[in-house]
């Protein structure tokens, strides 16, 4: 047997039944560290870089959402999910960096961790998209899950 939910009995992928499981409040954050560099983050003003394609942060808040509850199209084996709330932050941290933090939450019975990891990714590349007329130099530094709570275990990283 197995340690992956994942595989079946013959080697094969399969997609893990839930149908069992309890419906509990669940929650996930997943956070990325972007680098600028200076020549990007020069421009911002008030939090913020409007570009001809539209302001940067306010289009890859939107863009992370819909890749949130999309999640289950671009993975094979996330289950489609009825997201309860989604929450992405963009701060400006040094000369240099960004940080993308993505929060999920719902009420379900599974975990949301993976549509955390995907919107914060999705709203970086948006970023990078965005920006890119300027630098091609950025960086997605580091994505990684901070948290999630709910279901069988919670998990918080630093």
């Amino acid at each position: 047997m197995t340690e992956f939910s994942h595989i079946n009995d013959k080697n094969q992928p399969k997609m893990v039944n839930v149908g069992e499981k309890k419906i509990t409040k669940r929650s996930a954050t997943a956070k990325a560290r972007m680098f600028l560099g200076n020549q990007i983050i020069a421009h911002f003003r008030n939090n913020e870089l409007v570009t001809k394609k539209g302001p940067v942060f306010q289009t890859a808040i939107i863009a992370g959402i819909q890749a949130v509850k999309k999640t289950a199209e671009l993975i094979p084996m996330c289950h489609p999910l009825l997201i309860d709330g989604v929450d992405i932050d963009i701060d400006i941290v040094d000369s240099d960096h960004i940080e993308i933090s993505c929060t999920v939450a719902i009420e379900g019975k599974t975990g949301v961790e993976m549509e955390a990891l995907t919107g914060v990714n999705i709203a970086a590349l948006t970023v990078y998209d965005m920006c890119k007329a300027i630098s091609q130099k950025m960086i997605i530094k580091e994505v990684k899950l901070i948290e999630k709570f709910g279901g069988k275990s919670d998990i918080k990283n630093d």
